[in-house]
């Protein structure tokens, strides 16, 4: 992912500590959603979606929320590197021809 960011031109040296957070909630989220899969897996009636406290009392699983917040700053920083949508919508295109020639057409070589 960092090498097609980097011939994009989206990311350099000193964009290294976002990427790296970028990385970081991702790897929060995938962590939180396998947890959620195990528990899933032995929990037919909540899918491993609510738990029970100490009272008996069922709540939202805590690794819902992880996963969930993970997963907004995991988008939050995808879109900062031009990886949502919207964000790609945003990009100047190089065209074919044109500057240094490295990036061409984005859009036709990435497929969006």
């Amino acid at each position: 992912m960092a090498r097609e960011l980097f011939d994009l031109g989206l990311l350099t040296r000193v964009d290294r500590a976002a990427l790296a957070a970028y990385c970081m909630a991702y790897e929060r989220w995938v962590q939180a959603e396998q947890a959620l899969a195990r528990m899933a897996a032995r929990d037919m009636l909540t899918g491993g979606l609510m738990i029970k406290t100490t009272n008996g009392n069922a709540i939202q699983n805590p690794l819902v929320g992880t996963a969930n917040k993970a997963m907004l700053i995991m988008v939050r920083f995808a879109a900062e590197f031009g990886m949502t949508p919207a964000a790609r919508a945003s990009i100047e295109a190089g065209v074919p021809g044109e500057g240094d020639g490295k990036q061409g057409d984005v859009r036709q070589k990435y497929g969006f």
